[in-house]
C-alpha cells in the first residue's frame, strides 16, 4: 500500500500539480492513519513516519472529512449493491474508533481539514462540500 501510494504521488499527483491541475482523491494519509492507527491500533507515529518517508512534507491543501454516526454509515453502506468490503464487516467498535480517529485528525489540523455533516441528503452534503471548497480555496465549484 505504501509503495503504491509513492508511485501514485510520483506518476500522477505531483505531475498534475506541477501542470497546475487540480487533484481530488478519496483516500490519502488521513485514511491510513484512521483505519490502521485508530481503527486497528497500529502505532500512529510509525504510520506518520511512513507517510513522511514516501511523501516528505506533502499534504493536501484541503481535506474534507464527511462525518455521520456509525450506525447511519453502516446502514447506508449496506444499501449499496456489491459494496460490502472487509471494512463494512468489521464490528461497530472498530467503526467507532475509526470515526473518532477522523474527528481527532480534523480537530488537530483545522487549517487543512473541514468536517462535513454527512447526515443530510445528497443535496445538503453536496452544498456543504461546495461551500467548504469555496471558502477554503477561493473557487466556485
Amino acid at each position: 500500500m505504501v509503495a503504491a501510494r509513492r508511485v501514485h504521488l510520483v506518476e500522477t499527483i505531483w505531475p498534475a500539480l506541477e501542470r497546475g491541475d487540480w487533484v481530488v482523491s478519496d483516500r490519502f494519509a488521513d485514511s491510513t492513519l484512521a483505519y490502521q492507527g485508530y481503527g486497528r491500533g497500529l502505532p500512529q507515529e510509525a504510520l506518520r513516519a511512513l507517510h513522511r518517508l514516501i511523501a516528505g512534507d506533502f499534504v493536501p491543501d484541503l481535506s474534507l472529512i464527511l462525518d455521520l454516526p456509525v450506525e447511519t454509515g453502516l446502514s447506508r453502506a449496506a444499501t449499496r449493491p456489491g459494496a460490502e468490503t472487509r471494512f463494512e464487516r468489521m464490528d461497530a467498535e472498530f467503526h467507532q474508533r475509526l470515526r473518532q480517529g477522523f474527528l481527532e485528525i480534523a480537530r488537530a489540523e483545522p487549517r487543512r481539514c473541514v468536517l462535513i455533516d454527512a447526515t443530510g441528503d445528497v443535496a445538503a452534503v453536496h452544498a456543504a462540500i461546495r461551500a467548504a471548497v469555496h471558502e477554503r480555496l477561493g473557487v466556485a465549484v
